[in-house]
């Protein structure tokens, strides 16, 4: 049974009461280049900006979520449909924020990333109640799903579920995974190596899937290792092409090799860019990086970065 999406409202419909952490951030590619505003002392003064905020509605006031529109600008010609694109980076696996609101543990993060997908769908499917914006600009036929770190793994669930729907006229054309959150109870050799890396500490990493994993339920669980119990082939081999990015520096990076190598048997095209020098969300603390990864997506989206052998 698919979640409610409420009652519609001008100019989109309200999501269901229930929703608790995940943002969603509705975002196009920018027709021309701007600066972000200088912040003193950050390199990001001169970084180009992917979009600016335009309207925010929220979803929870108990988690703080909302969903939040990002315009381009200046605004495209009529006849250019930039893809929507569902961006997914939600606290959702934050120890105070599960421990505040212990009805945030998994899989709440998973159903709120459906409705979110299922709300996009609403807007395709009914444009004369739809927000004016997307309803003229965004191309549901190719939209792309978008995760980092806990939220590229709420991605990745959210896709699976969305697989067994009927999204029609909504169209999932890729799934963009950048360093996304895995675990194991067998450590890897990039965990046990980094176990006191400075970002994700080994220690930190088993708290927060203790606090996040349902009540009795240890890192073998699918949310947490979807390569443990191999995923029905039929189910995966239904995802639209992924790209999964990570760093060498990264505790998770040898997760997220694997869990490239298990999309890629079954049947779904892989870009796996794993190779590249940093650490867990570096994008965060590093212009340079933060641009990479926008060079990356864009290319991904425009179909111009090939698959890499795994």
């Amino acid at each position: 049974m698919e979640p409610s999406l409420g009652t519609p409202s001008s100019p989109f419909h309200t999501p269901p009461a229930r929703t608790r952490l995940t943002p969603l951030s509705l975002f196009c590619p920018r027709t021309s280049p701007s600066t972000t505003p200088a912040i003193p002392g950050s390199e990001y003064s001169s970084l180009p900006a992917l979009s600016q905020p335009a309207i925010s509605f929220p979803l929870s006031s108990i988690s703080m979520a909302a969903v939040s529109y990002f315009l381009v600008s200046p605004l495209p010609p009529s006849t250019l449909r930039p893809p929507a694109s569902p961006l997914l980076s939600p606290p959702s696996f934050s120890p105070s924020t599960i421990a505040s609101h212990p009805s945030t543990v998994s899989p709440a993060a998973y159903e709120d990333a459906t409705d979110a997908i299922l709300w996009v769908r609403a807007q395709a499917r009914q444009p004369s109640s739809a927000d004016p914006w997307l309803r003229d600009h965004a191309d549901f036929s190719r939209c792309f799903l978008m995760g980092s770190s806990s939220g590229g793994n709420i991605a990745y669930r959210a896709a699976v579920l969305a697989a067994g729907l009927d999204l029609d006229p909504l169209k999932l054309e890729g799934l963009i995974l950048n360093q996304p959150f895995f675990g194991g109870e067998i450590r890897t050799e990039s965990e046990e190596r980094m176990a006191d890396d400075h970002i994700l500490p080994l220690p930190a990493n088993d708290l927060l899937w203790e606090l996040a994993l349902p009540l009795g339920a240890n890192r073998d669980h699918e949310f947490c290792n979807p390569m443990a119990v191999e995923p029905e082939e039929e189910v995966v081999r239904r995802l639209p092409k992924c790209l999964v990015r990570g760093y060498v520096q990264d505790p998770l990076v040898d997760r997220q090799r694997e869990f490239a190598r298990m999309l890629a048997r079954r049947g779904v095209r892989v870009v796996a860019l794993l190779e590249e020098e940093g650490h867990h969300a570096i994008e965060i603390f590093k212009a340079s990086k933060a641009a990479e990864l926008v060079e990356q997506v864009g290319a991904f989206v425009r179909g111009n970065v090939g698959e890499h052998k795994l």
